[in-house]
């Protein structure tokens, strides 16, 4: 607990009522469903690649990734460098095509929508179960950033567990079910700018504590060398290829996470991509970054040693540590920050799901759009209080439960996104086959353990699903199919090449 409480309450405070502020301009602006879910299609490029970037991060960025790095020195580098990487691809690959094809394809505003209309889902199986896996997934993903908010409000104020995730959850509620897409994606904004500066200003300050970067890795040297091999876990066994493709794959997840791909559809113009791309890029190496050299900060600074289950407030220890309690207050809030970034995203999208792909299409075809946004917003209040239930175990590692979100999202969707957007011959029930599928295997894969199930299950998921998606749209074309592939050709001949985005590499 820090022993200024009251000076970095005022300032969660003044963070807060900004956050708030940005929410009413924002509800302002929302006049239907369209503007609810993803803000009219009217961000530009710097708000869409901040708002991605931040909304991907989330608080495992300053809580499970230094935690990571603290605990397991520059093995962490595997994960980071994937996650760098699986950024670049899917601002690449994916990001153009779906801003184009969703559109085209009768301006679909959410990730089920895009593939009904796709592949002309009459029945509206594919895209009720898209729903509900977006919904399963993102419970567990929006109760793993508010986990990290407990963590921060009882490791600041030193408040008990379940008052510190209510007081979490309540912060995320009041903005996002408030002012729609456009108050998340203007408040991460302003969250991934403070992300970035604490990411900064942390390491910085903890290695100059230290003497600068040659006497830190002397000292960790000094320490322990395994600490400073890439290679070799800090018990001292390798980290084999199994581990090292486990950290990296890390970055697959990043084309079936339907909070990041929202982003994509929203962006003003396909032509802003390339801009935008080059911003999200450069803010997530300079955050990787800085969230590993914290950990590894960590185990010079801090004293004495955190306990196993502690690791991932190492970031806490070290601004208590190092700051004046108004500096303090305001480098804390950027986890709050990096709380909310994700998690008004996470139930955004869960929100957007059942709104427009359960009660509007199952239940009521002809609801008003002020009726849906309505809807809307009562959906986030209660996706909120059932990720609450899950969040209320104090012992829930951050880091355990994105892992497990992130690769049912990559396993069932990504391989989906992709091939829609690429492969003419895909048919609606090869999408259904691969989502079902994906998902499955992230289930089972991760109940089983040792030899290859020490893999992470994102990348047998993966690989199945898209057998799947091949293997099924094989065997179920006809004329209806080569109809659709005919579509598809000729969207992508009239603007859907990424070739085209409007900016180099």
């Amino acid at each position: 607990m820090t022993n200024h409480p009251v000076i970095i309450a005022l300032t969660f405070a003044i963070y807060f009522a900004g956050v708030l502020l940005i929410g009413w301009f924002a509800y302002q602006r929302t006049r239907d469903l369209s503007d609810f879910i993803l803000g009219g299609r009217r961000l530009g490029s710097g708000v869409t690649a901040l708002s991605a970037s931040a909304s991907d991060m989330s608080g495992w960025l300053l809580l499970g990734l230094p935690g990571f790095a603290y605990a397991a020195g520059l093995e962490s580098i595997w994960l980071a460098g994937g996650l760098l990487l699986g950024t670049w691809l899917n601002w690449r690959i994916v990001a153009r095509r779906l801003r184009v094809f969703s559109e085209a394809y009768g301006n679909a505003l959410t990730l089920p929508e895009y593939f009904a209309n796709r592949f002309e889902d009459r029945t509206g199986l594919l895209r009720g179960l898209a729903a509900i896996i977006i919904l399963l997934f993102f419970l567990i993903y929006t109760a793993s950033g508010l986990v990290a908010g407990g963590t921060l409000f009882a490791s600041v104020f030193g408040v008990p567990y379940v008052w510190a995730v209510a007081a979490a959850v309540l912060s995320i509620i009041l903005y996002t079910a408030v002012g729609g897409f456009l108050a998340v994606s203007w408040t991460d904004v302003l969250q991934g700018l403070l992300m970035a500066l604490a990411l900064l200003v942390v390491p910085w300050i903890a290695l100059d504590q230290v003497g600068g970067a040659t006497t830190a890795l002397s000292q960790l040297r000094a320490a322990d060398p395994r600490l400073l091999d890439a290679l070799t876990k800090t018990d001292g066994t390798a980290l084999g290829f199994i581990g090292i493709l486990s950290l990296a794959a890390w970055g697959l997840g990043y084309f079936g996470q339907p909070h990041i791909l929202a982003r994509f559809q929203a962006i003003q113009s396909a032509r802003q991509i390339g801009r935008a791309r080059r911003i999200a890029v450069t803010w997530v190496a300079v955050t990787l970054l800085g969230a590993t050299l914290t950990g590894m900060a960590g185990i010079l600074l801090v004293d004495p040693p955190l306990a196993e289950d502690a690791r991932e407030t190492v970031f806490i220890v070290l601004v208590n540590l190092l700051f004046h309690p108004v500096v303090a207050g305001i480098l804390l809030a950027a986890i709050l920050a990096a709380i909310m970034s994700t998690a008004d995203s996470q139930l955004l999208v869960c929100s957007s799901a059942f709104t427009e792909d359960v009660y509007r299409t199952a239940f009521r075809r002809s609801a008003s759009q002020k009726e849906l946004v309505a809807v809307g917003r009562v959906a986030v209040v209660l996706v909120s209080l059932l990720a609450f239930a899950i969040a209320l175990d104090p012992s829930t590692m951050v880091l355990d439960l994105v892992s497990y979100a992130w690769a049912g999202f990559g396993a069932a969707f990504g391989p989906a996104v992709i091939l829609s957007l690429y492969w003419p011959r895909m048919t609606g029930s090869g999408a259904l086959a691969g989502i079902v599928v994906g998902a499955l295997v992230v289930v089972i894969w991760k109940s089983l353990s040792g030899g290859l199930f020490d893999l992470y299950e994102i990348v047998p998921g993966m690989l199945a699903s898209s057998l799947a998606i091949y293997v099924v749209s094989a065997m179920t074309q006809g004329e209806r199919s080569r109809r659709l592939a005919e579509r598809f050709v000729e969207l992508r001949r009239q603007g859907g090449d990424p070739r085209t985005d409007g900016g180099a590499s």
